[in-house]
């Protein structure tokens, strides 16, 4: 079995539509696929109508958290996405975001990039808009050559000169919220340091004590020396050690299933999992 448990669709920053990206996973010889758009469990619709025979899908979301002033992201599966106290903390992360873009627009502007809110806005569409598509309009600007080229201390890294806080989930609060509904969290490219700044191994140590799953070692971020040390902080501390491509359609330069997750791995992560089921592909 080949599983991919991290992509994103144009619900949140992705440039494949959710029927699109079902549609790709298949072509690219996945058996499983999760589609973990950014606070948001907006495309799980169009993905479940559109799914190919042959694939399952795992819903999902990747929550915006923060502890100690360090952003992080922690993947959550299978939770029951009506649940009410999760339900209720997606959509505040989510009616942040448009005016911390706009509060970064205007930062780039002080710095002398053309950018307006409104190419930013067309950028995102319909999806949550996040610092992807501010990235978009730099290359589209010619400011930087690629999307990963914008996030740097230059411009929309974490301690970037445009780049703006946004409300986030306290991890431990995200882990409680996520378990609450049914669902299971794993802490997402952990150590993906190019990012900017990581939380240390003992919060990590941590958030596993307070309930957290699993991390996600396998991943285009983490080079094969963090992947082997992630992998043996995975043993030592009881989580699951999961892979996966964070694929974004053309944004970024990964492709579905360039990292994925063992099928022992994906089995207990359903076997924990009361909030929701995988998706069976029939053909849709």
């Amino acid at each position: 079995m080949r599983i991919d448990l991290h992509t994103h669709s144009t619900a949140s920053d992705g440039t494949d539509t959710p029927a699109e990206l079902v549609r790709h996973a298949a072509a690219a010889g996945l058996d499983v696929v999760a589609l973990t758009d950014h606070d948001t469990v907006g495309g799980h619709a169009e993905a479940r109508a559109a799914l190919p025979a042959g694939l399952t899908l795992v819903t999902g979301a990747e929550l915006s958290c923060r502890i100690d002033g360090v952003s992080l992201h922690l993947l959550a599966y299978l939770f029951d996405p009506e649940e009410p106290e999760l339900a209720r903390e997606r959509e505040l992360v989510r009616d942040d975001r448009v005016p911390r873009a706009q509060g970064m627009v205007a930062k780039l502007r002080d710095l002398g990039v053309p950018i307006t809110w409104e190419r930013v806005a067309r950028i995102a569409g319909d999806g949550a808009v996040g610092r992807p598509h501010l990235a978009t309009a730099l290359v589209e600007l010619g400011v930087v050559p690629s999307v990963s080229d914008a996030f740097t201390s230059e411009w929309l890294a974490n301690d970037g000169r445009a780049y703006v806080d946004k409300h986030e989930l306290d991890p431990f609060d995200a882990i409680r919220l996520v378990k609450a509904a049914g669902g299971v969290t794993v802490f997402a490219h952990p150590l993906a340091v190019k990012r900017g700044s990581c939380v240390p191994e003992s919060v990590i140590a941590e958030l596993a004590a307070s309930g957290l799953d699993g991390i996600e070692a396998d991943h285009m971020d983490h080079d094969a020396p963090t992947r082997a040390r992630l992998h043996g902080m995975a043993a030592d501390l009881g989580l699951l050690a999961t892979g996966s491509s964070d694929y974004h359609g053309s944004r970024k330069s990964c492709h579905l299933g360039e990292y994925t997750t063992d099928p022992e791995i994906y089995g207990e992560i359903v076997r924990r999992a009361t909030g929701a089921f995988p998706v069976p592909g029939t053909g849709g």
